[in-house]
């Protein structure tokens, strides 16, 4: 969320990722990264600046998707946890089959 306040640069956008990963994370990467996030809608480019902020849909997208790691899918990896209960199960069936679909019509291959 520090990103929301002070925005992204390829520098930053290279060190998060570096980390995260465990392996490098070249500046051609960080580019290609920031330029998808752009031309997607989820980011955009300060005037002026080699900086860019989160646009409402990358707000929006973030918001959901940190909630949903938090209280959906870290809890169900837990290694003490119990399955699914069926009501999350059929959601999430739902969701993968949305997201399946969306992808299908958007034309955007999948990874193997």
């Amino acid at each position: 969320m520090l990103f929301t306040v002070t925005g992204i640069t390829s520098k930053t956008l290279r060190g998060s990722m570096t980390g995260l990963l465990n392996r490098p994370y070249s500046m051609n990467q960080a580019s290609y990264d920031l330029s998808r996030l752009a031309r997607n809608g989820l980011i955009t480019r300060v005037p002026g600046r080699n900086r860019y902020i989160l646009t409402r849909d990358g707000l929006l997208f973030a918001h959901f998707y940190t909630k949903v790691y938090d209280h959906v899918l870290r809890p169900l990896m837990a290694p003490d946890r119990p399955n699914a209960p069926p009501e999350l199960a059929a959601a999430l069936s739902t969701l993968d089959r949305l997201a399946a679909d969306h992808i299908a019509r958007a034309r955007v291959p999948t990874a193997a």
